[in-house]
């Protein structure tokens, strides 16, 4: 696992907080207007069908849920910055989780989860550990986190449904800043400067550190598709070719840098 930065980025726990809330809210409208025939469409997930997706969505808040009706880990084990190296190991256990899931009522479902979630996240301190699949984190740092199965969970869903899903702003910059942060983490230097216009600017890769004008290497994208590349949804030359990455000089390649997080 790649060794956390001694400082991590600050986040505000109450508006990661709101900004779970808001984007949970952005994909139940979603998934509940959906006809009964899209629930079955695949996705680009494997062999999941709309329908388990949507049902996993409703665990990003259910994971807290879980973590803070459990008694209060004695330790600290994840920093926010292990976080998105240590989901590699998980994706058998989510799997089995997802065909366990019943999906059958997801009004209720998204309901009751919502529901649950408001009443013990709004008195709970920030500070305060809870245990997950990965070890034991602050709760705070844990939202943050929830901000990026959110977002690349409503993104899957788009690209399967087609539905217009929105991003709340704050879920989005959590996210982007997360995963950008962690390819900081992954590549440590300053010979590379990545670019996610209005989040995260992040230096990284190897070599001399640029300090003033312009840098020689740049990497610039749009929040959107700086995930998909983050988390293994497309591909750098696929996303170049397609201009939606824009890099100039000649070590601004972060092929072999992606995806940071699987």
């Amino acid at each position: 696992m790649p060794p956390a930065r001694k400082r991590a980025r600050s986040y505000d726990p109450a508006r990661t907080r709101a900004a779970v809330s808001a984007q949970f809210g952005h994909v139940r409208e979603a998934v509940l207007a959906l006809p009964p025939e899209a629930l079955g469409r695949p996705t680009r997930l494997g062999s999941w069908t709309v329908r388990e997706l949507a049902g996993h969505v409703t665990a990003a808040l259910g994971s807290v849920v879980r973590a803070l009706e459990g008694p209060e880990p004695e330790k600290r084990e994840l920093t926010l910055l292990d976080w998105p190296f240590a989901t590699r190991t998980a994706a058998a256990r989510i799997d089995e989780d997802v065909r366990a899931a019943d999906t059958a009522d997801l009004p209720g479902l998204y309901g009751r989860t919502a529901e649950r979630y408001e009443e013990l996240v709004a008195g709970a301190d920030g500070e305060r550990l809870v245990p997950t699949r990965f070890g034991a984190m602050t709760l705070a740092d844990f939202l943050v986190t929830r901000t990026v199965e959110l977002v690349v969970h409503t993104d899957d869903l788009a690209a399967a449904t087609g539905a217009e899903i929105p991003y709340d702003r704050q879920a989005l910059a959590a996210c982007t800043r997360l995963l950008a942060d962690a390819l900081a983490v992954k590549a440590p230097g300053g010979a590379v400067e990545v670019r996610v216009p209005p989040y995260a600017v992040v230096q990284c890769v190897e070599g001399p550190r640029h300090t003033r004008g312009t840098p020689p290497n740049v990497v610039e994208t749009d929040p959107l598709t700086w995930i998909r590349l983050a988390t293994g949804r497309s591909g750098w030359a696929a996303e170049l070719d397609a201009a939606r990455i824009a890099a100039s000089g000649e070590r601004a390649d972060l092929a072999e840098l992606l995806p940071v997080m699987g």
